[in-house]
């Protein structure tokens, strides 16, 4: 063999490997914010479940208010619908998704607020418990999500580097989406004591 093809063969081996070891740490860390995209889904998966055992246990108190009920089943519908592909996780669809759980949250928050006009429903057993497990599933949410929003981030700053940027577009890894706030929540929520009611 000449000198010329074991160097050819040389570099050859070297650019290979270095190929073999980018792509796959491209797809290591991919798979990982999957991974975490699917502990994001089952956090809200379990949060519907409980919202749906709430609205169960609401239901049976005499007297509810129907509309804020509706608004809740409503609003559940929808966000249970909204599902996303874990490897369609675009910024749209990640904004469609995050705005059916904000549709959610939104009508959720409307329904324990009027809960405070019952005290029978108040001092429900049930209800209390579930309302422990809620607030106990949104932190898991929210956890879930920074988790995600973690991986998805290590692996857009592994992609967007100098040379693996190029196998990156070699491969097709496109950068996956992040969670962004909700419009508004920026800014702080009135608070209004007024202790003279």
């Amino acid at each position: 063999m000449s000198k010329k093809a074991i160097i050819i063969t040389v570099v050859l081996v070297v650019v290979a490997i270095f190929t073999y070891t980018k792509y796959n740490g491209m797809v290591g860390l991919n798979e990982d914010a999957k991974t975490a995209w699917s502990k994001v889904e089952s956090e809200y998966e379990r949060r519907n479940a409980l919202i749906g055992n709430l609205v169960s246990t609401v239901k049976g108190a005499a007297d509810y208010e129907r509309t804020t009920l509706e608004a809740v089943i409503n609003a559940r519908a929808k966000a249970t619908s909204t599902q996303i592909n874990v490897n369609d996780l675009t910024p749209e669809n990640i904004a469609k998704f995050q705005q059916a759980q904000a549709g959610l949250s939104g009508a959720l928050s409307k329904l324990l607020v009027s809960v405070e006009r019952y005290p029978d429903l108040k001092a429900n057993q049930n209800f209390l418990k579930l309302q422990d497990e809620l607030a106990s599933t949104e932190n898991s949410v929210r956890t879930a999500r920074n988790r995600y929003t973690d991986s998805a981030n290590k692996f857009n700053k592994h992609i967007k580097t100098f040379p693996t940027n190029m196998f990156a577009k070699v491969f097709s890894f496109d950068e996956m989406a992040l969670f962004k706030a909700a419009a508004g929540s920026e800014n702080a929520p009135d608070v209004d004591f007024d202790f003279k009611k």
